[in-house]
């Protein structure tokens, strides 16, 4: 099992929840950590790979990034005035 990083690595507009560098944790597959506050929308996007890259499954087999798995929020930032939130998701050894 693989531990993951999740961070906020770039911001299309204005978002309410997340600012640049804000970090927050999947540990043991399961267990979220974070000292920061979340936003539902944005762990929806991470939802569908959280558990293959917590096992191991290479972000380049899932076709999300070469050394890292990029994922969006699904705020369309440009409609909403909100923000489009892009996150590098890392994986460590646990």
């Amino acid at each position: 099992m693989v531990n993951l990083q999740i961070e906020v690595v770039e911001i299309q507009g204005e978002c309410p929840v997340y600012k640049k560098g804000d970090r927050f944790f999947i540990v043991d597959g399961f267990r979220l950590h974070s000292k920061i506050e979340l936003c539902l929308h944005s762990l929806s996007s991470i939802m569908p790979y959280y558990a293959a890259l917590s096992r191991g499954v290479s972000a380049r087999e899932l076709g999300l990034g070469k050394d890292a798995a990029f994922v969006q929020c699904l705020d369309p930032c440009r409609f909403t005035n909100g923000g489009t939130v892009i996150f590098r998701i890392t994986t460590e050894l646990s």
